[in-house]
């Protein structure tokens, strides 16, 4: 079971997104540049950042996220999150995690996992309309987009100089390990089974394993932009993570806490 658990990665714990699930519209970013630089795509309609480095979209998007889900976190969320310590206990997010490692792994699931978290299904419904607000605001349904969000998220090529007051310019997981993928996916999972926005999170499940993956190679820094990795390395992550079902990363997740080597 899980050592430690990060408090941003508790909180961060499913990224509200639509994506897609095959690679035809694949954007791999060879290597962080200024905005506007090539590559990048120019500020998109949005305000200039000094300093601001990667996708103008994608840091918008990461820090409406964080500002909705931990840094002036909306009531809502904060409702939910109470609701569901109430219903579960005090480590009640250690406690999903630890059950989902050890029912889904055996005969009885998803069925047993079901009816576990059954009893917060009404706070996981909030903290599923919220996320896929956020999302929604900045990309369509299937957004090819999605695809370098996720990517420059996982190597931590973005850089926001707007969160240095909480010294997390660069938008990607905190912890080494990067605990927090597996957390997305156990809540998101969790919505599946309880029938909440339950195809848009399947589509989402393979870029949190994708964005993992680059993670575990990039290993970047929280606070100093990192490189991109090499597109040699990235698109055949791509290839290899898109088109993964929620049941294959299951088996996936259940590696503690980079993903196995044969996967």
């Amino acid at each position: 079971m899980a050592q430690h658990i990060d408090r941003r990665g508790l909180l961060r714990i499913s990224a509200g997104a639509a994506v897609l699930a095959g690679v035809g519209g694949l954007a791999v970013p060879a290597a962080a540049g200024p905005v506007g630089s090539s590559g990048h795509g120019g500020h998109g309609g949005f305000p200039p950042v000094p300093g601001m480095v990667g996708d103008r979209r994608a840091n918008e998007f990461w820090y409406e996220f964080d500002d909705v889900t931990l840094f002036h976190r909306i009531p809502e969320v904060t409702a939910a999150f109470a609701a569901i310590h109430d219903i579960l206990g005090d480590n009640s997010v250690q406690l999903m995690v630890g059950n989902w490692f050890t029912m889904s792994a055996g005969s009885g699931y998803p069925a047993d996992y079901t009816e576990f978290v059954r009893p917060i299904a009404d706070p996981l419904r909030v903290l599923s309309g919220v996320q896929l607000g956020v999302v929604d605001k900045y990309y369509r349904h299937d957004d090819p987009r999605l695809v370098t969000a996720f990517s420059e998220f996982g190597q931590g090529t973005l850089f926001d100089p707007r969160r240095a007051d909480v010294e997390a310019e660069v938008h990607t997981m905190d912890g080494d390990p990067p605990t927090g993928y597996h957390l997305w996916h156990v809540f998101l999972r969790s919505m599946m089974f309880l029938g909440i926005d339950r195809h848009r999170w399947a589509r989402l499940d393979p870029l949190i394993g994708f964005a993992w993956a680059l993670q575990s190679i990039a290993k970047p820094g929280h606070r100093v932009v990192n490189p991109g990795l090499p597109r040699s390395t990235v698109a055949p992550l791509a290839r290899r993570w898109l088109r993964r079902s929620p049941e294959q990363l299951d088996v996936d997740f259940q590696s503690q806490w980079y993903p196995a080597p044969s996967r």
